[in-house]
């Protein structure tokens, strides 16, 4: 299928799902809704960074089916305010005007609205729509400065013709097979080994029919 009838037709798809969603209004209050089964103590430890690199495993991009938000505006809203403020009382020497110009250039993106369904992922920037399909393509391992690891998941655009990103890296804190809760996604057309190199914007996602405070109150509780 040409990028243009893959863009119509999920475009039609996730317009009916984005209707269903605003419809059910789900309760996804902090607390209530599901990320699936509870972290084993493992998967708890690698989610803070901490694991052996055979525990890591290939992921489907599955994981990340769905139709995602960026928090970006709600960053330049002024809404996640009260989680900088958190993060500052946790962190010696750093104020909450600080660790926000960190996240702004972290969360920055124009992307607002990731759809992924069945291999393909659907980019939203204002009225412009591109899609792909995305052939898994490995994972990385990371050690950062902190001496802490994490792993990106590598996929790459299949149709030269695409507008879509040709190069896709995953990073939500899990090591193997799992439904992603929210993640931080690296986009780019050069290569793989470049996003490997970004460390500094790191765009994240929610779901997309989680309300602006339900995503404050993840956040708060993360």
């Amino acid at each position: 299928m040409s990028e243009d009838g893959v863009v119509a037709n999920l475009t039609g798809q996730w317009i009916r799902v984005i209707g269903a969603l605003l419809i059910s209004q789900q309760a996804l209050a902090h607390g209530t809704h599901t990320h699936g089964k509870p972290l084993s103590a493992m998967e708890q430890k690698a989610a803070e960074g901490v694991f052996a690199d055979s525990d890591v495993k290939d992921r489907p991009l599955s994981d990340w089916d769905g139709l995602w938000q960026s928090v970006y505006p709600l960053l330049q809203s002024g809404e996640l305010d009260p989680v900088w403020q958190k993060k500052a009382q946790q962190t010696p020497g750093k104020t909450a005007e600080e660790i926000k110009a960190y996240y702004r250039k972290g969360y920055a993106t124009n992307v607002t609205t990731i759809g992924i369904e069945n291999g393909v992922m659907e980019f939203h920037v204002g009225e412009q729509v591109s899609a792909c399909h995305y052939r898994y393509a490995g994972h990385k391992i990371l050690t950062y400065t902190s001496g802490k690891k994490g792993v990106r998941y590598l996929f790459e655009c299949q149709d030269a013709d695409s507008k879509a990103p040709r190069y896709v890296q995953f990073s939500d804190h899990t090591i193997g097979p799992r439904k992603s809760a929210h993640f931080h996604i690296f986009m780019g057309n050069v290569s793989q080994q470049a996003l490997l190199t970004e460390m500094e914007n790191w765009p994240t996602w929610y779901p997309y029919q989680m309300t602006n405070a339900q995503v404050v109150e993840e956040m708060l509780h993360h």
